[in-house]
Parts: structure tokens; sequence; C-alpha cells
């Protein structure tokens, strides 16, 4: 898995954090605390780059932190 940059945030309207992985389409998570969040988005990277190479979708180098982030 490689280092894909990850934004987690706060969300008052869903009373958790959220976080996005901005290079991955889809790929987000929530969480009720940062280490929770944090779990459920490294599983989420894990489990969308699975599914991508099994559809033999092409995965994205990790570019690191992207500049409209």
């Amino acid at each position: 898995m490689g280092k894909y940059e990850i934004i987690i945030w706060w969300s008052k309207e869903d009373n958790c954090y959220l976080a996005d992985v901005p290079e991955l389409p889809g790929c987000m998570a929530d969480g009720e605390n940062l280490r929770e969040v944090v779990e459920a988005v490294e599983e989420s990277i894990k489990l969308w780059i699975e599914v991508n190479t099994q559809r033999g979708i092409a995965i994205p180098e990790p570019k690191g932190r992207l500049l409209y982030a």
C-alpha cells in the first residue's frame, strides 16, 4: 500500500471524523475518534486497491500532498 494523502476533518453534521483519499476516487471512511478514523481509512485504502486490481483498473502511484488540499 502506497502513502496516499489522507484528509481528515470533524463533521459536526455527522458527529464523527471523516477521512477522504483524494487520489483514490470514492475511498473514504469515518470514525468516532482519530485513531478509529485512521484505522478505518487504512483498511479502506487496502480494500480499494484490492478491488480495483481485481477489476483490472490501474492503481495510481501516490503523489503525496496535493496542491488543492
